[in-house]
């Protein structure tokens, strides 16, 4: 058991390890009664809902959201918020106190921080229960392991966002400029960023939309912010490869 690193924590029940790999439901998840109302998308924090189509995360897709970075649980906490069950494979610096703090709620919440060699069962599996699945892959997956959890995806009606690319993605948001503050001259401590984030993808999602958005502001929290002026940063800038449609 040991071998397969899979550790799901949740407030009140810490399941044994390899529960999720073997498909066993965890209590109180998989009941779709618990599903978060919507048409066909799951709700975003309001700072995201112009990046999207239809204002949230269309149930049934992928979503590759970038290198790891504050936006990774940002997209997860108004699903979070309005009742949705998520969980967070891959990540183990992303703890419940991180994720708490992007809005997350620590009680409807799963980690599995080393999902092992296994992971694609794993992730399956949790989403079979859980609305929204944060992961980042240890390994480029290949083809056919990428097909089958799209497959998932679908039947479940979730919605997988994925830190780093993942080839088919319906939509993809990346971090493509950024500003600190916070930092006088020779002194200061960082308290905000200021990023602009830039989104495209395929279907309904291939124009390409930017913000610019607190990751955090001041007080912490992801909320929309001035844009900065400049040239933007879409589209087909060459720099950009990860925004551009994969077909």
């Amino acid at each position: 058991m040991a071998h397969m690193g899979v550790s799901l924590l949740r407030r009140g029940f810490p399941a044994a390890p390899g529960e999720a790999a073997r498909g066993v439901a965890v209590p109180g998840v998989a009941a779709r009664g618990d599903a978060v109302p919507g048409e066909g998308v799951l709700p975003v924090l309001p700072a995201l809902r112009e990046l999207l189509p239809g204002g949230g995360l269309r149930r049934g897709s992928v979503v590759a959201a970038g290198p790891w970075s504050l936006l990774c649980l940002a997209l997860a906490a108004g699903a979070s918020a309005a009742g949705a069950w998520c969980a967070v494979v891959g990540l183990p610096q992303a703890g419940m106190v991180a994720a708490a703090s992007a809005g997350l709620d620590p009680e409807r919440m799963l980690l599995v921080a080393d999902p092992g060699p296994g992971w694609p069962q794993v992730v399956a599996s949790l989403l079979d229960g859980c609305e929204l699945v944060l992961l980042r892959p240890p390994d480029r997956p290949p083809a056919q392991t990428r097909r089958r959890l799209e497959a998932t995806v679908r039947r479940f009606g979730g919605v997988l966002v994925v830190t780093g690319d993942w080839e088919g993605a319906q939509a993809r948001l990346l971090i493509a400029r950024q500003e600190w503050e916070g930092i006088g001259p020779g002194h200061g401590r960082l308290r905000a960023r200021r990023a602009e984030v830039v989104a495209a993808g395929r279907g309904v999602a291939a124009q390409p939309r930017a913000r610019w958005l607190w990751l955090p502001g001041p007080d912490g929290s992801v909320t929309a912010a001035e844009e900065v002026s400049g040239s933007p940063a879409w589209p087909g800038m060459p720099d950009m490869p990860e925004i551009r449609s994969t077909g």
